[in-house]
């Protein structure tokens, strides 16, 4: 794959992990580098303005990662949501990070754990807070 899909991220959660990556030391991070690469090329717009497909903080979403064929439904939450129910990702694991800002039908190649890359396909928005007209969570 050799361009990125456009991001959009709203102002509200763009502010929220600019402030959490600045709280974090780079070593207990890997991903920093490339979430932050993520929030400094994204499109930053007002919630109220978001198209209804797209990934947010808290959204809820069907997606495929392309090496395992599996498919997924999850919560992509901050790291203070994960809980043991299994139904959420942080923003900080890989996969996480690469889903944020994506629309409806995108796909990304992302950096994997263990070396080498991920690629994840946004299958469907399934909930979107800002859809819902939450836009002060």
């Amino acid at each position: 794959m050799n361009s990125k899909p456009k991001i959009i991220v709203t102002e509200q959660d763009y502010e929220r992990l600019d402030r959490l990556l600045e709280s974090l030391p780079a070593d207990d991070f890997p991903g920093k580098a490339a979430l932050q690469a993520e929030l400094d090329r994204a499109q930053i717009v007002d919630p109220k303005d978001l198209p209804p497909d797209v990934v947010t903080m808290n959204s809820t979403v069907r997606f495929r990662v392309s090496s395992s064929n599996e498919e997924f439904r999850l919560t992509l939450v901050y790291p203070k949501g994960v809980d043991a129910s299994g139904e959420k990702i942080s923003i900080l694991a890989p996969v996480g990070s690469a889903l944020l800002g994506l629309a409806q039908g995108d796909e990304i190649e992302w950096p994997s754990p263990g070396g080498g890359m991920l690629k994840v396909r946004i299958e469907e928005v399934v909930y979107q807070p800002e859809r819902a007209g939450e836009y002060h969570r």
